[in-house]
């Protein structure tokens, strides 16, 4: 990924197109990345496998906006009393400072496309993230140490 690719001005990525990490299983394809809006927002696809997803999380800095492409997942978020599942054109907001997290609790692949906003270094933390991960997936500690120099805590699962 080219986080210090510093395009302010309009641009146009092609189908399929971006820079692409693999962060806890999840295919991020950047539409747009922090450095190329100048920190207004990130906007990229996950391709999401089953069995996967984000692990329940809080942000200090951004928000999160997900739009189901195909597929179903069930996500959880601070306030809701149990996970929901949410499918193909459906949409949910992760607020900051509101734990959410989502997995793909079908046997099919789904896709997601994800703003974020402001985009305040999430972009590096997924690289960060993929680059601990590409020999397996180390303990939550060290995971938990990359996410919170971006502002991110990941929690426990809601009981």
């Amino acid at each position: 990924m080219d986080a210090n690719a510093a395009t302010t001005g309009p641009f146009v990525r092609q189908p399929a197109a971006g820079s692409t990490l693999n962060v806890l299983g999840v295919t991020h394809i950047y539409k747009a990345t922090g450095a190329e809006t100048a920190g207004s927002f990130s906007l990229w696809e996950d391709l999401v496998p089953p069995g996967t997803g984000a692990p329940p999380h809080t942000h200090e800095r951004e928000d999160e906006a997900f739009y189901v492409l195909s597929g179903e997942i069930q996500i959880e978020f601070e306030g809701e009393p149990a996970p929901r599942r949410v499918g193909s054109g459906g949409f949910f907001y992760g607020a900051r400072h509101k734990r959410h997290g989502y997995r793909n609790v079908s046997d099919q692949p789904a896709r997601l496309l994800v703003l974020c906003t402001p985009s305040c270094g999430l972009d590096q933390m997924f690289a960060e993230l993929e680059a601990a991960t590409i020999s397996g997936i180390p303990e939550m500690a060290k995971l938990a140490a990359i996410t919170a120099k971006y502002g991110v805590t990941i929690e426990p699962p809601a009981a």
